[in-house]
């Protein structure tokens, strides 16, 4: 479905005019105006606020010159994974120790020569920064959530709607239960029945995203374990 599929589902659903075009109308018709924005951010805190979508997941990958510690982010950059790490090419069996404070940072670079074994990252002013220096031609890579949530009718990706052509990368059917809520919600009207209903529908959503844990077998019961019982659970 595209924007203007979208949009008219959900005049209809709400009661309003249902449009002929969205984008071209916004500077004349203060509804498209309210729908382009309920439609963005919606897309957004969708795309954005709930977890880290299979879809939207990308692997960084930083190349070392020997010298450089920080390296700009991507440009889809909008946020690691809650599990993400950073490794390096030449020691794959632990990541590098994150570091949550920058004045900790700061201090450990201050010459008292602290450095984990495994090497260190954090992230500020929009660089990631590894320490000490990746090797010349070393690698590190981390996963984040890319922030290009539209597939823009022009070609490539975007985090806005641009154009009536422009579709969701997601579930196009979330985006269109989660506006009919926004809306009602923003005009005063009863909305819990239609946030409920959205809710649902991403709660299955976010369910098949990601494959249920294997109990039992030769498996880790967690994607986030590290060692598991190698052998089959006793019956």
């Amino acid at each position: 479905m595209t924007l203007l599929s979208v949009v008219k589902d959900v005049c209809a659903r709400v009661g309003v005019t249902v449009p002929s075009a969205v984008v071209p109308a916004v500077n004349a018709n203060r509804t498209m105006q309210e729908m382009l924005t309920c439609a963005n951010e919606m897309a957004q805190r969708i795309a954005y606020d709930t977890r880290g979508w299979g879809m939207l997941t990308e692997t960084g990958t930083l190349v070392g010159d020997g010298t450089t510690i920080g390296f700009p982010l991507p440009a889809n950059y909008k946020r690691l994974l809650l599990t993400s790490n950073v490794w390096r090419s030449n020691a794959r069996q632990q990541p590098l120790r994150f570091i949550a404070d920058p004045d900790e940072w700061l201090r450990r670079r201050s010459g008292v020569g602290e450095t984990s074994s495994w090497g260190e990252w954090i992230i500020f002013g929009d660089n990631l920064r590894i320490y000490p220096p990746l090797a010349a031609g070393e690698q590190a890579q981390f996963l984040y959530l890319n922030k290009d949530c539209v597939a823009l009718s022009s070609g490539g990706h975007g985090d806005a709607f641009l154009n009536d052509a422009d579709r969701f990368r997601l579930d196009e059917r979330l985006l269109k239960l989660g506006m009919i809520f926004d809306w009602k919600q923003n005009k005063g009207s009863p909305y819990a029945e239609d946030m409920g209903t959205w809710s649902d529908a991403m709660a299955i959503a976010m369910g098949a995203d990601k494959p249920m844990p294997i109990m039992i077998d030769r498996y880790p019961i967690s994607a986030n374990a590290r060692v598991a019982y190698p052998w089959p659970l006793p019956t």
